[in-house]
Order: structure tokens, then C-alpha cells, then sequence
């Protein structure tokens, strides 16, 4: 195996390109290498991206903010105007592993490791977040709900990299939440995890709302018509039973030992009831 650090965007992508065999880049490391030792998977070729500055930084940006797709969990922990615009998102990030895995784990990693059950992954998505794609043609800005096709699988090609997560401007009267359930009180992989965004008017109203969920399907899912059972409403128990009863609705899940078909569909509409909630009181709470 060949380990390469480059210090720029370019030479890692002509690395990943000019490998005939098996390549991956390396972000955080907190799955890669833990796929090493297990001999899951044998790349001919590691690209540590650490090194490449823009993929280590978190910027204000048109509103909104970008993050670097290697930024450990812990540097957004500790960035306190993400953590205002933005909590659902960093407490999805701040749920992945223990306190020295923080110290790795990154959101690009954690979206390209591509699990149905990645924490991060529906906290994005209910964020309407993009991640920009950098490889031989250029760059392109993609929603995140487009990059993980199937269990440890992605649609980037192969000399692909993921540079950065962006994140829209946060409007007033909005709010975010992720909640998960696992077995174990921490430090488990979710059985479910549900991610809520939404916006109120002036009125309280709510006027946009997007409902992610993981662990329940092949891939992280949005549910569209989770989301419509708030739209146009108050965000009052019809509402909430309602957009409960479509997240339910929307589960494909499999039977392991984390959980049945049956007990995770039922946990998913809790869940995602419980988000709605939080991400409503931080909507109410935000001028």
C-alpha cells in the first residue's frame, strides 16, 4: 500500500486519477482505518487530505457556512456561530464515536463512508446542505442527498473528492434538531436517527420544513410529505401526529440486532415527533 499527503487540492485528485488499482482518501480516518485492520478493504493507494488547507477550515460564507470536509467533530463543536445557526448539525456531528474519535471524525468522512446509518447524513439533508465535488473537470455543488447511492457505496467517480459541506444562511424565526435512538446510552451506531429543519412566519406558522431520516432504509431518506404535515400549520399535535405517521410510513428498514422492521418503524415516528419539537422551540427561541 502507498500512503500520499499532498498539500493541494490538485496533486490529490492527479494521485486518485493516476491509480490503476484501488484508491481512497483519507479524511478523518475513523472508519478507513478501522476497515484496514479488519481487512474489509486493501487499497493499493491512501491520499491523507489533511494537509490540503481549504478542506481545514470553517468559513462564513454568502450567509451560510462552509466547512471543510476533513474539520474534526470537535473543531465544530467549538465553533460558536455554527453551534447558534446551525445546532442540529453539530450535535449530529458531536454523537459519532467518543470524545478522542471527535478529534477525527469529520462530516465529509462520515457522508463518504456512505453508512445508512450515519448520524451526520440526515442532520445535512434536513439542512438542504451541498457538498462540493472537486475532480479531473472541475468542481461541482451537489445536495448531499445525492452522494450515498447504497450501503458503503457513493455516486462519485472514482478521482472524485469531497472538498466541503456548505450550509445555507439560517433565516430568522428557524430552527434545527437530530435525535437518534440506540441500545446503548452512547456511543452506538443509531437503530434510528431523524433529522427536522424548519421555518416559521411571523405569525408562527411554519413555512418550510425538511424531514431526513437514517438508519431505516439502504440509504439516509428525506420525506417529503413529513415535511408537508407541518407546512401551513402552527405546528400543533394534528400536525405533529400527522407528520409522525408519515415518517413511519416511509421506513424501509431491515431486521438486525439493533432492531425489527416493526420496532424501528415505530421509533422513526417517535423520533422524528421529538425533533420536530426541539427544532420548534428553536425556531420560537430565534429572532
Amino acid at each position: 500500500m502507498r500512503f500520499e499527503a499532498p498539500e493541494t487540492l490538485d496533486a490529490a485528485v492527479t494521485l486518485l486519477r493516476g491509480e490503476t488499482g484501488l484508491a481512497r482518501p483519507l479524511a478523518g480516518g475513523t472508519d478507513l482505518l478501522v476497515q484496514l485492520r479488519a481487512g474489509f478493504v486493501e487499497p493499493d493507494l491512501v491520499v491523507d487530505l489533511k494537509r490540503i488547507p481549504e478542506m481545514r477550515h470553517i468559513t462564513a460564507e454568502n450567509g451560510g457556512f462552509r466547512i471543510g470536509a476533513a474539520v474534526s467533530g470537535a473543531e465544530l463543536g467549538e465553533h460558536p456561530e455554527l453551534k447558534r445557526s446551525w445546532p442540529g448539525v453539530v450535535e449530529a456531528t458531536e454523537l459519532i464515536g467518543s470524545t478522542q474519535i471527535q478529534g477525527r471524525a469529520s462530516l465529509g468522512g462520515n457522508l463518504c463512508n456512505a453508512s445508512p446509518a450515519a448520524d451526520s447524513v440526515p442532520a445535512m439533508m434536513a439542512a438542504e446542505a451541498t457538498v462540493t465535488v472537486a475532480g479531473p473537470d472541475g468542481r461541482r455543488d451537489v445536495p448531499v442527498e445525492e452522494i450515498i447511492a447504497g450501503p458503503g457505496k457513493t455516486s462519485l467517480a472514482r478521482d472524485e473528492i469531497v472538498v466541503a459541506v456548505n450550509l445555507p444562511p439560517r433565516p430568522a424565526h428557524s430552527g434545527d434538531a437530530y435525535l437518534r435512538f440506540i441500545p446503548r446510552t452512547e456511543m452506538d451506531i443509531a437503530v434510528v436517527g431523524v433529522g427536522v429543519s424548519l421555518t416559521l412566519d411571523d405569525a408562527g406558522l411554519c413555512t418550510h420544513a425538511r424531514v431526513a431520516l437514517g438508519a431505516v432504509a439502504a440509504t439516509p431518506i428525506l420525506v417529503p410529505d413529513a415535511a408537508a404535515a407541518l407546512i401551513g400549520t402552527a405546528v400543533g399535535e394534528d400536525a405533529l401526529t400527522r407528520m409522525a405517521a408519515a415518517a413511519s410510513a416511509a421506513c424501509r428498514p431491515i431486521d438486525d440486532k439493533r432492531g425489527t422492521k416493526v420496532y424501528r418503524i415505530k421509533v422513526a415516528g417517535v423520533m422524528a415527533r421529538r425533533a420536530a419539537e426541539l427544532a420548534l422551540d428553536r425556531a420560537r427561541s430565534r429572532s
